[in-house]
């Protein structure tokens, strides 16, 4: 049995989602390392440097964790009055989900980047 045109299309659209917060991801790890260096760089030690980009990395998520169940309980509500106020945005609930999850990759990925580089940095210096 072959499956159904929409099927299909909601797989493809999963996979890009899915590849975008992947490269979101790999970018946040790509940030964190190189806050991390940076930090050292300026002469901060090795456990502090990680403590902050870690810390940015775990805002940076914590702010998209709220966003999307802000999204997830309000989203359709604000869609409704936007229609009936006659509002010119193109903000919709699945947009700003999708951005969110984004936003949430970044974060895991500076964190988990933080975390690679300070395994790294600490056993060279």
């Amino acid at each position: 049995m072959a499956p159904s045109d929409s099927t299909a299309g909601d797989g493809s659209v999963l996979r890009q989602r899915a590849r975008e917060v992947g490269r979101a991801t790999l970018l946040g790890a790509g940030l964190g390392a190189l806050g991390l260096v940076a930090l050292v760089a300026a002469g901060e030690p090795v456990d502090l440097a990680s403590e902050t980009v870690f810390a940015v990395g775990a805002l940076v998520f914590g702010f998209s964790l709220l966003g999307w169940s802000g999204t997830v309980f309000a989203g359709r509500g604000i869609e409704s009055f936007q229609r009936h106020l006659g509002g010119r945005s193109d903000w919709s609930a699945a947009d700003s989900r999708q951005a969110m999850a984004v936003l949430g990759g970044v974060g895991v990925g500076g964190m988990a980047g933080a975390s690679l580089a300070t395994v790294v940095v600490g056993s060279v210096a």
